[in-house]
């Protein structure tokens, strides 16, 4: 694949992709090392986890999360799509991910470049392109501006749907909109 980044992705680097939301500061998820360097060049709160995005259903299996055919309904309902569903992960190797709240976010975006990439990546964390506290980055210059050389590439420009993806959780059985 010849998009700009997969093969750094792959390595273990850091980059800046729009999604399908925002851009966001992605990194693989199953690596230790790339998700705390994304934490230290985000300046993020250490105890607050990131979403991942994954190119299939059947990825959060990667995470060793189980699901029932009712859970399954409920996934199939909000995805593909700018949603992103917190599901239970008490595992003590996925720490480094859910910092601690047993829990994770997920989500299956629906831009079909977008799950190309991840196809080829594995699952990425994502989260805003911006320092903490600051407005996200809506445009591949401000991300520039934001980050400078601490990432590895950044992805072609385009123009993001400006707004966060809508958060549910759906531990326990229930479904509770978290932010719309």
């Amino acid at each position: 694949m010849n998009e700009p980044g997969v093969q750094v992705l792959k390595s273990g680097g850091v980059g800046v992709l729009l999604t399908d939301t925002l851009y966001g500061l992605v990194g693989s998820a199953h690596n230790k090392k790339t998700v705390g360097r994304i934490y230290r060049i985000k300046g993020r709160n250490n105890k607050k986890p990131l979403i991942i995005l994954i190119s299939a259903i059947e990825d959060l299996k990667l995470f060793g999360i189980e699901y029932d055919g009712k859970t399954e309904k409920i996934l199939k309902k909000f995805w593909p799509g700018p949603v992103s569903i917190i599901m239970p992960c008490a595992k003590k190797r996925f720490e480094y991910l859910h910092r601690g709240t047993q829990t994770l976010a997920f989500r299956l975006p629906a831009k079909k470049t977008l799950v190309k990439i991840l196809k080829h990546t594995g699952p990425l964390v994502a989260p805003s392109a911006n320092p903490e506290g600051l407005p996200p980055a809506s445009t591949i210059q401000e991300a520039k501006k934001y980050f400078g050389d601490k990432v590895d590439f950044y992805g072609r420009g385009g123009v993001p749907k400006a707004k966060p993806s809508t958060i549910i959780n759906i531990t326990d059985n229930k479904v509770r909109i978290i932010r719309k």
